[in-house]
């Protein structure tokens, strides 16, 4: 898709964006569908037969992250920039009656969509585990280390102070828990005159990081084991290029124990003949020691088969007897 239209003419509007503007845009967008902000995302038709299609008609974004999420029961999600309510409505019925779905939203006219909507999925699952807030990305409305994975679609871009989001998503994650993010990501950075265009700016366009700027901001607010994937080309916008990528990063906390003198190693895995960790320099197939904070990393949903980690202190033969012996 491309704009040929050039966002910087001289009827853009020349005052910054704040978050006003984003706020009324999406109020508007609660009432009437835009089609302008309709990405091609596709949902798997069994993850929306308990969902009001009232839901699915004003459900904009650039990703499923839930899908994506590998999701088990018991689990704390929270959705930022939830909508309508659509990705919460997936991940309720993922993590099932003993796990727990919140949605943030600053827009009372999309919470309204949601909240009504709710009563009917309840209905449908059969259990309720789904709650809507009123908040900002900036300043989340939920207790620190209390949620086990942070979704969002397409919603990151339209924040002003996106540092402030990132250090906010690290308060409320518990100790290793992580993000999973689809949104847009300019292949450029943005030019002035683009980000001071407001409905560029609603449409998830003017307010694009390009990829180093978001990893930027994962790294610099302590957030390992990142990963990312280019989903397709979004829009071409005055010679620009901006993708939907979902992008995923984990929190690891360090957990000091200076009675433990165990040692813990770790053996690389592979496809790669040497790769650096945290510093450390490890060759395919050579056992390294290493600490614990750092066997937990490895050990992780975001190292998962890359490292074979072996903790001498737990590690048990099998047993031989008569019933499970190999010689026998």
């Amino acid at each position: 898709m491309n704009d040929m239209a050039s966002c910087c003419d001289k009827n853009s509007d020349k005052e910054d964006v704040s978050r006003n503007d984003v706020q009324s845009f999406y109020s508007k967008a609660a009432v009437t569908a835009q089609e302008s902000l309709c990405c091609p995302t596709q949902y798997d038709s069994s993850e929306l037969s308990h969902i009001p299609k009232e839901v699915l008609e004003i459900s904009y974004g650039c990703g499923s992250p839930v899908r994506k999420a590998a999701l088990q029961e018991g689990q704390t999600v929270l959705d930022l920039g939830s909508g309508g309510g659509i990705d919460c409505f997936i991940a309720a019925k993922y993590v099932g009656k003993t796990g727990h779905v919140y949605g943030i939203d600053m827009t009372e006219e999309m919470l309204n969509v949601a909240r009504q909507n709710a009563d009917q999925v309840v209905k449908n699952l059969g259990y309720n585990n789904i709650e809507f807030k009123q908040g900002f990305l900036e300043n989340i409305p939920i207790e620190d280390m209390s949620v086990d994975l942070v979704t969002s679609n397409c919603v990151i871009n339209l924040s002003t102070k996106k540092g402030d989001v990132f250090k906010e998503i690290h308060r409320i994650l518990k100790n290793e828990g992580r993000f999973l993010i689809a949104d847009i990501i300019s292949e450029v950075e943005v030019p002035e005159e683009m980000r001071n265009n407001k409905e560029l700016w609603g449409e998830c366009i003017s307010g694009a990081l390009t990829l180093q700027e978001f990893l930027n901001y994962a790294r610099d607010n302590q957030f390992n084991g990142l990963h990312i994937q280019k989903d397709y080309l979004w829009k071409e916008v005055s010679g620009i290029k901006f993708y939907s990528y979902t992008i995923e990063g984990s929190k690891f906390s360090s957990r000091e124990n200076p009675c433990d003198s165990n040692s813990v190693f770790a053996t690389y895995a592979g496809p790669f003949d040497t790769v650096i960790f945290q510093g450390t320099k490890f060759q395919l197939g050579v056992t390294v020691e290493i600490d614990r904070n750092t066997a937990t990393m490895m050990s992780s949903h975001s190292y998962n088969g890359q490292f074979i980690v072996t903790d001498p202190k737990i590690e048990k033969p099998t047993e031989s007897n008569s019933e499970t012996s190999c010689c026998s």
